[in-house]
């Protein structure tokens, strides 16, 4: 009866082990509900419009947050993008340029935050600050939607990314100003746990030391 014993349960755990791991893969090549499928197209493009907004704002104005926080929205995409390739869906931000956008939703914001943006340059840092509250809610809702655990986890890093972005633009916003950061999308409660709350690494091994900008962003500061 002893010598049974083993094999009996090297069985068991090969069943079991077998049994989760088709389930992971079963789960993963589910195909994506509407929402999640919508979801998906409006991310990568509403990343796309954070990018192409700070690059043109960069440009205007010369504020190293926005060249930086730049680079972090184009991870993001790229981010994204894998996911997109991933369930075989159609990239919307393929082969346009800096400023255009397949959604008329996220051009019609383009437009118009980069009319805001140019107006000077507390107000440009006030579209970063928008931004960032606006993809904050956006994320929000899109994993109260999301079935999927490897879109959840893209998600929750975007999140992340937000946050410290929102951090950057806020600490920026009260140097020049010497006031506090003023919600304009979230909850006032909700944005200054966020700001007082230290800057997040977003499962990055290397501390986002470029992206903190504690005050120290703006090209004309230095």
């Amino acid at each position: 009866m002893r010598t049974r014993k083993f094999p009996m349960l090297f069985a068991a755990m090969l069943m079991a082990f077998t049994a989760l791991f088709y389930s992971d893969t079963y789960s993963a090549t589910l195909p994506l509900s509407a929402e999640e499928e919508a979801d998906l197209l409006f991310m990568r493009e509403e990343e796309k419009l954070a990018r192409d907004t700070y690059l043109t704002l960069y440009e205007v104005w010369g504020f190293t947050v926005f060249s930086n926080i730049a680079s972090s929205e184009q991870q993001h995409m790229n981010a994204l993008l894998k996911l997109l390739k991933k369930y075989k869906l159609p990239d919307p931000a393929a082969d346009t340029e800096i400023g255009e956008f397949t959604s008329e939703e996220l051009q019609a914001r383009y437009d118009f935050l980069i009319d805001m943006g140019a107006a000077g340059g507390l107000d440009a840092l006030k579209v970063g600050g928008l931004i960032e509250e606006t993809d904050i809610q956006d994320i929000t809702a899109a994993i109260e939607r999301s079935q999927k655990a490897d879109i959840d986890a893209v998600y929750e890093s975007l999140m992340c990314g937000s946050r410290n972005h929102l951090r950057g633009f806020a600490s920026n916003i009260e140097a020049l100003t010497g006031q506090s950061y003023v919600a304009s999308v979230l909850e006032q409660s909700e944005v200054d746990e966020i700001i007082d709350s230290p800057m997040e690494k977003c499962g990055k091994k290397t501390s986002p030391a470029k992206n903190e900008c504690k005050g120290m962003c703006l090209g004309w500061m230095k």
